[in-house]
């Protein structure tokens, strides 16, 4: 059995910049991942891109056109990104300096590989976390399979960064379930990327593509219940990522509602490239080159923390006395029962944080969850769950376990001021910023 000062369970983003802040802060740290690379969603799910983390300040700023709300170790990322990139492939490099929306995901697992391995922290591929025990709200092992057989692990705090709260679920700690009506959540998407496109032509006939797959809804060529087609650029000119399936009325953490809903999705994919091939121009000889190894989740178990976060809070762009990260991505709805996708969007140089309180599970004394299931109401998961709040959640989490361990508390009781103070140390925005003149409306 190994002991670890900090344990981080998933190497998604979240978990990413939670084990590199827990090792630069002096804590033997260990992540353990299912897969073969660090990246969670971006590897297994095919998620691109980065969305939007910034918010505009004004033209009268003309060194600072926007101001990012993920920054510290989310932008070390992507600075690291830059240079791989720009090294790799010189002037020819093709990717958005800022923010950096499409990006080459094979560039991203060596970037976080290099990034954990310089912080001292260590690594666990191919461990499948399987569960713990855990005794008056204190987790004291857990256990993982891998190839030779399961594994037990001993650490003095654990960070959940499953995305399914798998950790706190099976630690018996409260977790909700999609929307608080029906329990129904975000529809699921495989995501899947077609080469040998003539992209200007594509896009030059965007619009009527859309009504073309809706004519071809109606004639019963697709099945899927999405309204348009979502697609995004990808680093080769010829490719185009496609996020527009999507399976609705399934659990994702069932694992039977799960496998149905990557043959129904897997179909959906077969359809749309055959729909690509016969009736969009430009798409004439396209080539179907890959699906994602394991369907999207957008939603699934969120916990019950010390604060659950919800959409008035958004929406009045609350900014919490504990607050650790800052968010304005909409709140992205996509149906979870058929078409429609609805948007609340913020307006400019506004923002709302996100307290601390919602990383910890109720009266939780080692344990931290981040990423896109921390405690918050179905609304309110719809802005945050995306890749570069994941991270800064992910910092979040690394420091205060850091912390919690350095002063010997729970990490309900840890010192919330000194977790906000490093993490500005480590170039975190919280809020804002004293040279930055907001308007005031």
């Amino acid at each position: 059995m190994q002991h670890y000062d900090v344990i981080v369970i998933g190497g998604g983003p979240a978990g990413v910049a939670a084990a590199i802040s827990s090792a630069r802060l002096g804590q033997k740290t260990l992540i353990i991942e299912n897969g073969n690379a660090l990246g969670g969603a971006i590897n297994h799910m095919l998620v691109l891109p980065f969305m939007e983390y910034f918010t505009p300040i004004g033209q009268e700023k003309p060194g600072k056109p926007r101001m990012l709300l993920a920054r510290g170790i989310f932008k070390e990322i992507t600075e690291r990104l830059y240079a791989l990139t720009e090294e790799l492939e010189g002037e020819n490099a093709r990717f958005n300096r800022l923010p950096m929306f499409f990006f080459n995901d094979e560039y991203m697992k060596i970037v976080l590989s290099r990034m954990v391995r310089e912080a001292g922290a260590e690594v666990l591929y191919h461990a499948k976390f399987l569960d713990c025990v855990a005794e008056d709200c204190e987790i004291k092992s857990i256990r993982v399979a891998v190839t030779s057989g399961i594994l037990t692990f001993t650490a003095d705090e654990y960070i959940d960064c499953t995305g399914d709260a798998e950790v706190a679920y099976q630690a018996g700690f409260p977790t909700r379930l999609g929307r608080d009506s029906d329990h129904l959540c975000q529809p699921m998407t495989l995501c899947f990327r077609v080469g040998q496109i003539d992209v200007p032509t594509f896009k030059e006939h965007r619009r009527e593509m859309h009504h073309l797959y809706l004519e071809a809804k109606e004639r019963g060529e697709i099945h899927n219940p999405r309204e348009d087609v979502l697609y995004f650029d990808t680093v080769d000119p010829s490719v185009i990522h496609f996020n527009t399936t999507r399976v609705i009325k399934r659990n994702p953490v069932d694992p039977f509602d799960l496998t149905k809903a990557e043959e129904e999705a897997r179909e959906q994919v077969f359809e749309m490239y055959r729909f690509l091939r016969k009736y969009v121009p430009g798409c004439e000889k396209a080539v179907l080159l890959s699906s994602a190894a394991h369907i999207g989740v957008r939603e699934s178990r969120m916990i019950d923390g010390e604060y659950i976060l919800n959409q008035e809070d958004l929406i009045a762009c609350r900014k919490f006395d504990d607050g650790i990260a800052a968010c304005n991505y909409d709140i992205d709805i996509h149906n979870p029962e058929g078409s429609g996708t609805t948007h609340y969007f913020f307006k400019p140089y506004t923002y709302y944080t996100i307290p601390y309180r919602c990383l910890v599970p109720k009266n939780s004394r080692n344990l931290l969850v981040a990423g896109r299931c921390i405690s918050s109401t179905h609304e309110a998961q719809a802005s945050y769950r995306v890749i570069p709040y994941a991270a800064t959640l992910g910092e979040a989490a690394g420091v205060a376990a850091a912390i919690a361990r350095k002063n010997g508390t729970t990490v309900k009781d840890a010192a919330v001021p000194e977790i906000q103070a490093q993490l500005r140390r480590q170039g975190a925005f919280i809020e804002k910023e004293p040279d930055i003149e907001i308007p005031q409306e």
